[in-house]
């Protein structure tokens, strides 16, 4: 399989390539990878072009959390060749790391290259986002039973504050209003480095920044939250009130295999503390259903703690046996999927009622909400976020993205509530 140790531009059918596509699949850590590798081949002479059109080059940055993370990559792979026959064809991202092969056994890859090549330059915007992702920390040193994450992100690294907020402020002088911090464990920041900083630190540099008026923390691990941290966000004119804090499982004995650092008892605690101090925050969160050996008990538990904690959106996805990590070495435990999807409606039907509840708090209040676009859902109506993380629409025949206005949540609709003036 060949590789390249530059970017000087490939020649394609006897000429040099000057367009470039890119498909990313994954998390906001890799669609702020993706960004950084766009800047630099943008800097380097190419011209992006979109899903619908040919380019020169096809660029896919993978993801491998699930089976279907992987098929879906495949997928993608699969349909740049098809689409541009012609194209150098280039996969990168987390799926490289142990799938290299299987993925050179693919008809129509043309490079296969690690995240080490393309190193972290920063960004200065985010191509098709009114929100930019910032990431300021890499890695895991969790281990976590089922994840596969740490085997192909590595340790956990933290990126310098002086870069972080160098990269604020380009973000910020392009007219970035809300940023959004991530990492693969983002509340791990600081551990590495020499000087002693933490995310809050991060917090109250970004917080001087002239510009940002919102900044967001995408995902942070239970164990993770400090009084500090809480303490911060409850003083913070910029810091979004909201928090997504992924519960896995509500059942001490599962919370044990998945080798988590808490237990149910500790995650309802610290929810209560994070309400009692931040009035009107919202909790989003993750459940995995099925992990091996789960039984009906164990599933009731997960149910009981999102009905008591009621998250305003909850991420439900079945356990994927990922090879390499410690449960995948016992099959013998593996659910009937039958039984995964029958739990998985149960819990669905709670995490709607629990965002229903939540958002009905708000039913008639003024609110200020940062517009990202038209809306796909609903003709004639632009999409965007409360700081609370309720997803808005409001019907205006102008344009209204990247505008921050102050309306009246009138109604719930499904997974939004619309909005009003007055």
């Amino acid at each position: 399989m060949p590789t390249t140790n530059s970017l000087a531009l490939p020649i394609v059918n006897g000429k040099r390539s000057r367009t470039v596509k890119f498909q990313t699949l994954g998390c906001k850590v890799n669609q702020y990878e993706t960004q950084s590798i766009r800047e630099r081949f943008l800097k380097h002479g190419f011209r992006e072009v979109f899903v619908k059109k040919h380019s020169d080059i096809c660029l896919i940055n993978t993801c491998t959390v699930t089976a279907v993370a992987d098929q879906k990559s495949r997928s993608i792979i699969s349909r740049c060749i098809n689409e541009n026959p012609n194209a150098l064809v280039i996969v990168t991202g987390c799926m490289v790391k142990n799938d290299s092969q299987a993925l050179a056994r693919i008809k129509g890859v043309d490079l296969i290259i690690s995240k080490s090549f393309f190193a972290d330059d920063g960004v200065s915007s985010f191509c098709g986002h009114t929100r930019a992702f910032l990431k300021i920390q890499d890695g895991c040193n969790n281990f976590c039973s089922y994840c596969k994450v740490p085997l192909v992100r590595g340790a956990s690294r933290s990126k310098p504050l002086l870069e972080v907020v160098r990269e604020a402020l380009a973000l910020a002088k392009n007219g970035f209003q809300e940023i959004v911090l991530t990492g693969i464990c983002l509340g791990s920041y600081g551990k590495d480095l020499l000087a002693c900083q933490s995310l809050v630190d991060v917090l109250k540099a970004m917080e001087k920044i002239s510009g940002i008026s919102r900044i967001r923390l995408s995902s942070i691990e239970a164990g993770d939250i400090t009084d500090g941290l809480i303490n911060y966000m409850a003083s913070s004119k910029k810091l979004c009130r909201h928090l997504h804090i992924p519960i896995q499982s509500g059942d001490d004995a599962i919370l044990n295999k998945m080798k988590r650092r808490y237990t149910r008892r500790y995650y309802l605690k610290l929810i209560k503390r994070i309400k009692d101090k931040i009035p009107g925050i919202s909790i989003t969160t993750d459940c995995l259903v099925g992990f091996p050996g789960e039984t009906e008990d164990n599933f009731q538990n997960t149910l009981k703690l999102l009905n008591q904690i009621k998250p305003l959106k909850t991420h439900i996805f079945p356990y994927s046996n990922r090879e390499g990590t410690f449960a995948s070495k016992d099959l013998r435990q593996l659910l009937n999927p039958a039984v995964i999807r029958t739990r998985i409606s149960k819990l669905k039907k709670a995490a709607d009622k629990a965002a229903t509840l939540y958002k009905t708090k708000y039913l008639g209040k003024k609110m200020d909400v940062l517009f990202e676009g038209l809306a796909k859902d609903r003709v004639g109506y632009w999409e965007g976020y409360t700081d609370n993380y309720i997803r808005v629409m409001h019907q205006s025949g102008r344009v209204l993205k990247n505008r921050l206005l102050t309306l009246r949540l009138a109604s719930i609709c499904q997974d939004y509530m619309v909005a009003k003036k007055g």
